[in-house]
């Protein structure tokens, strides 16, 4: 969804149908479920907050399964007038939450899809009690239990186990 900063009113703009944007990831299986944003200018500036609600596809970190992670990340990004090209721009540590736009045009699309990026976990989980996988075996062990042991023995302790045993006869 392109927003023409020029016809921003002084009073902003609110984006809340989710239906408004054809294609606003790059990755078919994320979908928008819903969001709410409110865009305004300030002076050059163009301020966007509010909130997003997406349904992501993502793997679990321990045991590998995909499922389905509800992100609900808030937005807060300021975008300014990108430069002349000629130009180099050096940015300090305030600048960290600008972009740009460009042509008088912003892409709502796009801070979507940057927004619910963000807003991943970095080591999702399927269930917060989950087993993952048996390291001797590979079994996934939410779904079959293994008989093997819980820890590999660490073959670099092989002599301290065998002196272990030869003490204890």
């Amino acid at each position: 969804m392109i927003i023409r900063v020029s016809e921003i009113e002084d009073e902003g703009l609110v984006v809340a149908n989710a239906g408004e944007f054809v294609a606003p990831f790059s990755d078919a299986s994320w979908r928008l479920d819903g969001l709410r944003l409110h865009v305004a200018r300030d002076g050059d500036d163009v301020v966007v907050t509010g909130q997003i609600d997406a349904t992501v596809p993502v793997v679990c970190s321990r045991c590998l399964e995909e499922f389905r992670s509800d992100v609900h990340p808030a937005v807060d990004a300021r975008y300014v007038p990108r430069p002349a090209s000629g130009h180099d721009v050096e940015l300090g540590a305030d600048d960290l939450d600008l972009d740009f736009y460009e042509n008088d045009q912003l892409n709502l699309a796009t801070l979507v899809e940057t927004e619910t990026t963000l807003a991943l976990p970095m080591k999702p989980l399927c269930r917060a009690d989950c087993q993952g996988l048996c390291p001797v075996c590979g079994a996934n062990r939410n779904v079959t239990p293994c008989a093997c042991e819980r820890r590999a023995p660490d073959p670099r302790l092989a002599a301290l186990r065998d002196l272990a045993a030869r003490l204890n006869h």
